[in-house]
């Protein structure tokens, strides 16, 4: 029994946050170089924007529902944006803290991959907590969009050895 059930609508609401709150991350890093590593970082902040559409798109076919928790405040998109802002993409820490021991491709590559397998693991997460399983077979499309990020950095990373 899972402490807060996760219905689908609410795992995409995450999931959009977390696009967009890598979108930014991604952006702010590219600023921060020149060169492949920007170029890089940059690539990335638009596969964020292309999987928010994807997201947005999977979210608006899914049945509309109660929360899956009493909310007599509405206070589950709030919570929602929380579990986004502070679970990968870390909206409090500095993005210039993050970076600064980046200093090549390489080192970049790595850092990606860290984000987006914090990513993949936080979605595997809220998966196992789904309330129904309908839910989980939903969400299961948001792993899988998830782990395109980390299959492409993998290969990045190995074409670098």
């Amino acid at each position: 029994m899972t402490i807060y059930p996760f219905n689908a609508e609410e795992a995409f609401k995450i999931a959009i946050a977390v696009e967009e709150n890598g979108l930014k991350f991604y952006r702010q890093a590219a600023a921060k170089f020149s060169g492949p590593v920007a170029e890089m970082f940059e690539g990335l902040a638009k596969e964020e924007d292309i999987h928010k559409a994807v997201f947005s798109k999977i979210l608006d076919t899914l049945p509309k529902g109660q929360p899956s928790v009493y909310d007599p405040n509405n206070e589950t998109d709030q919570y929602l944006q929380m579990m986004a802002d502070l679970n990968i993409f870390k909206t409090n820490s500095s993005v210039d803290e993050v970076l600064a021991g980046i200093t090549n491709v390489k080192d970049a590559v790595k850092l990606a991959i860290g984000l987006e397998k914090d990513s993949v693991v936080f979605f595997v997460q809220l998966k196992n907590a789904a309330a129904q399983l309908s839910d989980e077979l939903s969400i299961d499309k948001l792993i899988l969009e998830e782990a395109k990020h980390l299959r492409k950095l993998a290969a990045i990373h190995n074409r670098l050895d």
